[in-house]
């Protein structure tokens, strides 16, 4: 018999290695690649892998993401199916926000409409890849795990801040360390040479990274909640190891932890690639958004290399290498942009709105004339004026001056920002 599998996705952390981009927003409501939010795509993989019967817990800066949810995923009655936002709440039973992933699924529980044999799928809210998550819970059954934990095999040198685990030959989990730092601890995690064949370069070392999704029978997941615990990487997967079956997934895809403002500008970037490492051209397995009904793109004089352009938008004599325009973006004559995000704009100006915004010597949203950008995210609805230069080349790795500023060494104009023209940022 088919499992009945409930959805949870995990939309409720604050993302502070994310900021400025989450300064107004949750980290799941960041935009991607130009016309998606970053919980599109777990939603989408639910979807896809026939699972219609999702959570979204939510609890910092939610407003955009509740929004987005609520006009992106709606479903007919015969279906079943629905994307339902829990945020955190107050009860008779407790007052308290979210302590931690495993607090945040305990303190929901009561909403979900659950039978004893269901299976309980929990993803992150903030990952770029796709999995047929149908294939986790196929080999969970066939194993008969109580918990199967989802893995990437990584270098050793790319694990840092992740879960770790060692496994044996038939997958099930014999070690599990959360976000190891000592080297000696990394090295004595990694994966044994029977499981390397399937790797790009099986001659370097690897260990197996928790991929923060996990398949939980609904009885031991109720277990493991029925304590002080309050984070499953932390508490409750140390302390289920050795008293239940835990089994991994292994998943052999890209995949892409969206953690801090380098992976996110890298990740995006590498979309605008000939063979990017993830396909958003997929027709079998689509990333769903919420449908615009924008009008196509109008291009004049334009010269564009690399670039993904989204719908809406307005392009006068552009000059863009390497570089992904969001949604109803205008850019003005002479300007040239290079590595640059633009996430767009909530809305178009009219006419009227660009009258009073030259009373009030204020740049209309967009990018004026003459700017020249690089190594850039421009977050929504800002306004730079003529004339602008931006570059953090030679800025320290962290800075900020204004609506301007600078993580990671990548260079962020902040959500609503005004940039005035002339201003040199370089």
């Amino acid at each position: 018999m088919k499992p009945n599998v409930i959805c949870v996705i995990m939309g409720g952390g604050r993302g502070t290695r994310l900021h400025p981009l989450t300064k107004l927003r949750c980290k799941p409501a960041v935009p991607l690649a130009g016309k998606f939010r970053l919980v599109d795509i777990p939603i989408s993989n639910c979807l896809n892998s026939h699972f219609n019967r999702i959570y979204v817990l939510t609890q910092f800066n939610t407003a955009s993401l509740h929004r987005h949810i609520q006009e992106s995923y709606k479903f007919d009655p015969f279906g079943g199916g629905f994307v339902d936002i829990l945020s955190a709440e107050q009860t008779e039973s407790g007052d308290t926000w979210y302590q931690g992933t495993a607090d945040a699924v305990l303190q929901n529980m009561h909403h979900f409409e659950m039978n004893k044999d269901d299976l309980v799928m929990i993803l992150s809210g903030d990952q770029l890849y796709r999995m047929d998550l149908s294939e986790v819970v196929r080999q969970h059954k066939k194993t008969g795990a109580d918990l199967t934990i989802a893995a990437k095999a990584l270098p050793l040198d790319a694990v840092e801040g992740l879960g770790l685990m060692r496994v044996d030959d038939d997958k099930s989990i014999c070690e599990f360390v959360e976000k190891p730092t000592d080297p000696e601890i990394i090295k004595s995690l990694a994966i044994a040479e029977s499981l390397k064949e399937n790797l790009d370069n099986p001659n370097d070392d690897y260990a197996l990274a928790n991929m923060g999704i996990y398949v939980f029978n609904r009885n031991i997941l109720m277990q493991a909640l029925n304590t002080n615990a309050k984070d499953f990487g932390k508490e409750i997967i140390p302390g289920l190891l050795g008293k239940i079956k835990m089994c991994s997934y292994i998943f052999d895809g890209y995949w892409e932890d969206i953690g801090t403002v380098r992976s996110f500008f890298e990740a995006n970037l590498s979309l605008t690639e000939p063979m990017p490492p993830f396909n958003f051209y997929d027709q079998n397995a689509p990333v769903y958004t919420r449908a615009r009904y924008l009008a196509a793109t109008k291009m004049n004089n334009c010269h564009l290399a690399q670039t993904i352009t989204a719908g809406g938008c307005i392009l006068n004599g552009v000059k863009a290498n390497r570089s992904i325009i969001g949604v109803r973006s205008r850019i003005s004559d002479g300007t040239e942009i290079d590595n640059v995000i633009m996430m767009g704009s909530d809305f178009f100006e009219t006419d009227e709105d660009r009258e009073e915004n030259k009373k009030l010597y204020r740049p209309n949203i967009g990018i004026g004339k003459n700017c020249r950008i690089k190594n850039a995210i421009i977050d929504k609805n800002a306004r730079i004026g003529d004339n602008v230069v931006l570059d953090p080349t030679n800025k320290p790795s962290r800075c900020e001056e204004g609506g301007v500023y600078v993580r990671d060494g990548v260079l962020i104009v902040l959500k609503n920002a005004e940039i005035p023209s002339g201003t040199v940022f370089a």
